[in-house]
């Protein structure tokens, strides 16, 4: 029987608590996440909100202990911590998202002592004072309702309305102060100075002053007796709402239950039941599965909520939490295999909804604003062709379709607009890879600039997008005119792509800098990109074997460097010239990249080179092994990058669970050999990784498929008949 996904991730490392309603509690370095509550900041989509709050025990005649919790343990719809609490008074709390932006804290408190105590139980939380108004706290059943204003990177503003509840809460209270922190000490607030023997609070708030300087603190109190060896229960909460921005309404099933565990587990419930199972025998493989689908749902945003109107991902945690072009075409390839195809195309969806009249695409698309949007190249052709293959739609794609020709438009005239078929990047940031030689050949102060659009590089890995976006729009033209202009921009890309950017010497494709006509000769793995495609001929194979297996370029005991091993500015250690950074793309494995190159290896070993599928197998297994923290299948992690001779994540970045590669797609094309075909049908393919898969549940056109690897053999059933049999090794064709 196998395991349950929350106990095969269960573990004792990890504190990030979310439900996939826009609102995640994941501080990349906390300071407090083991005291009560939630005192280090959250994020709802971009906007970082904190402290939540605290709780305190309070005992007449002690002094308020500052508890930190003995043990912790994380699933993933639950983080539970044990506490010492003082005379004989011990503490369980199990926090959770139960969804609607709720992040809950409940509570069981064990007398173990001979005799009885009174505690009072207090909510409370400390803000920055200027973003709070003079009537900014209001006691609103059956909780108080505090109303502040947070601020994005972008220094763009939102209200937001936080209400707070503490069951049977008895009392409440808000004041207005100079600063004394803020840390979750309750002896600093002045609560603790106006205790009184009942342990009730004034239940005003008193949020007058000559300035708004300093903090305002709001409590709730409640107090309770336990008796000798006995326990009690309790649940805190906040619930964050923006105040003026349309937000997704809940129609949960049947009766809700009372506490927010159950609704957490009932969510994740309804969550895993839409997703194929993936059960191998390999504890690495096995494990990240239900981990990639953990980090999904964690960075997901509802459909309704602010600007999206579709559900889509944001690209992981902190300042990453919003949806960002160069990482949605990640987020689709993975979520196409829930059974739920809104998902997929709505990933998308977010992004075409928000371009301009004249084309241009945003590269972030926030909660409530695109001030600054900036603007990253993505695979939108080929993600597409993807989705489809596994949910086609016809008439939706052809509803998406203006969108993407305007942008098609928009990408010819600002950056081809010398008609060379291929396609420039005017600064480092916009490709999603930053400081690299492949710039600094074209222009030695490239990594000098911002968003200044001052470099101008015809890219290798752009015009790769750009020629699978020409290819879906060439298909899909609703008309014979669009078929046969965009049927020309392919084949000029092509030509481009295979005649000015291949280097038959070197046997390799590169960037060209435009200035000179030549080829630039860095070699990066984006290089390696037209390998995805069907640009490629017998005459490059040899080429890719003798790159990316070389130790001395890519084939590091961690494949593969975003830049080759004898690149002149090459470092293992995140370094640029001399200084650690936190996004260095000249020596450190990127996730991003590996997902697009193992893609591309097993595209050539299954049509050209069947004797490189151990490669793929190779790949693929360090690919996932260095995304775990010492190597140790029970600790996952998906970090933005890693040391390609350790595989050590950028764990000094703080980010983890960053969503930016797709690996469970890797899972079902390779491991379990399921390629789909759409209306077509699917091809079963596995890679001889030499484990037992079962793949159960997958959607394919609506087709349910089961895969199941034993040994050198596989069996296949579609809508849970009995669709055939076959060798590893050899392809199997099923039509429905």
């Amino acid at each position: 029987m196998p395991q349950s996904p929350l106990e095969l991730l269960r573990r004792s490392d990890k504190w990030y608590i979310g439900s996939g309603d826009g609102l995640v509690w994941a501080p990349p370095f906390p300071a407090w996440h083991d005291t009560p509550g939630y005192w280090d900041e959250a994020h709802l989509v971009q906007y970082p909100v904190g402290p939540l709050f605290s709780i305190a025990f309070v005992r007449a005649g002690e002094s308020q202990p500052f508890p930190r919790a003995r043990s912790m343990e994380w699933s993933p719809t639950e983080l539970t911590l044990r506490y010492e609490l003082g005379s004989n008074l011990r503490g369980v709390e199990i926090r959770s998202a139960p969804g609607d932006r709720v992040l809950a804290s409940q509570w069981e408190l064990r007398n173990s002592g001979r005799i009885g105590v009174t505690v009072d139980l207090v909510l409370w939380t400390a803000v920055d004072g200027e973003s709070v108004g003079d009537d900014g706290v209001v006691a609103a059943e059956p909780g108080v309702r505090l109303t502040r204003t947070v601020r994005d990177r972008k220094d763009q503003e939102l209200v937001l309305d936080l209400d707070y509840e503490l069951e049977d809460a008895g009392s409440w209270a808000a004041y207005r102060s100079e600063s004394s922190g803020p840390v979750p000490n309750f002896s600093l607030t002045p609560f603790y100075d106006r205790w009184q023997t009942s342990g009730k609070l004034a239940n005003t708030a008193r949020l007058g002053g000559i300035n708004r300087r300093g903090l305002v603190y709001l409590a709730l109190a409640r107090r309770v007796r336990i008796g000798a060896g006995h326990s009690t229960q309790f649940t805190a909460s906040v619930k964050v709402s923006p105040a003026a921005i349309s937000v997704p309404v809940s129609s949960p099933s049947g009766p809700r239950p009372a506490k927010p565990l159950v609704r957490s587990q009932r969510a994740w419930s309804v969550f895993a039941a839409g997703i194929p199972t993936f059960v191998c025998s390999d504890p690495w493989l096995n494990r990240y599965w239900w981990y990639r689908w953990y980090g999904l749902r964690l960075n997901a945003i509802p459909a309704g909520l602010g600007h999206y109107r579709s559900p889509t991902v944001c690209e992981g945690i902190g300042y990453f939490h919003q949806p960002i072009s160069y990482s949605a075409m990640c987020h689709a390839r993975e979520v196409r295999w829930t059974r739920d195809p809104n998902w997929s195309y709505g990933v998308v969806e977010t992004f075409l909804d928000r371009i301009g009249d004249d084309g241009a695409m945003p590269g972030r698309v926030y909660l409530d604003h695109l001030r600054e949007t900036d603007f990253y190249h993505a695979d939108w052709g080929g993600v597409l062709q993807d989705v489809a293959a596994v949910h086609p739609d016809p008439a939706r794609l052809q509803s998406l379709y203006p969108a993407l020709e305007r942008y098609a438009g928009w990408l010819l005239r600002g950056r081809d607009g010398e008609s060379s078929g291929m396609i420039d990047v005017i600064d480092q940031y916009e490709t999603g890879q930053e400081y690299m030689s492949r710039y600094q050949a074209v222009d030695p102060s490239a990594d000098q600039y911002g968003w200044e659009n001052r470099l101008r590089l015809k890219g290798i890995d752009v015009s790769v997008y750009a020629y699978r976006l020409f290819q879906l729009l060439a298909a899909w033209a609703p008309t014979d005119t669009g078929r046969h202009t965009w049927g020309a921009q392919v084949e000029r890309t092509r030509l481009a792509i295979v005649g000015r950017m291949w280097d038959p010497e070197q046997g390799m494709f590169f960037d060209v800098n435009p200035a000179s006509g030549e080829r630039t000769g860095a070699k990066a793995a984006v290089c390696f990109y037209p390998y995805l495609t069907d640009l490629i001929g017998a005459e490059h194979i040899e080429g890719l074997g003798r790159h990316l297996f070389n130790p001395g370029e890519f084939w590091t005991p961690f494949p593969a460097p975003s830049s080759s091993v004898d690149d002149a500015l090459y470092s293992a250690d995140a370094e640029w010239k001399g200084k650690r950074h936190v996004c260095p793309w000249n020596g450190r494995v990127w996730p991003m990249t590996n997902s697009h190159l193992i893609d591309a290896l097993a595209r050539v070993t299954r049509r050209h080179r069947p004797d490189w599928a151990p490669r793929v197998v190779a790949f693929t297994n360090r690919f996932v092994q260095m995304m775990c923290f010492d190597g140790d299948a029970a600790r996952p992690n998906s970090f933005e990058h890693y040391h390609p001779e350790t595989g050590k994540g950028s764990i000094y970045r703080g980010i983890d669970d960053y969503q930016h590669s797709w690996v469970n797609d890797l899972l079902v094309r390779h491991v379990a050999g399921l390629l789909p075909r759409g209306d077509d049908g699917i091809v079963v393919d596995p890679m001889p990784f030499g484990v037992n898969v079962s793949l159960t549940g997958a959607v394919v056109a609506g087709h349910s498929v089961d895969v199941a690897v034993s040994g050198a053999g596989f069996t296949v059933r579609v809508n849970g008949k009995s669709a055939g049999r076959g060798k590893v090794g050899v392809a199997r064709e099923i039509a429905w």
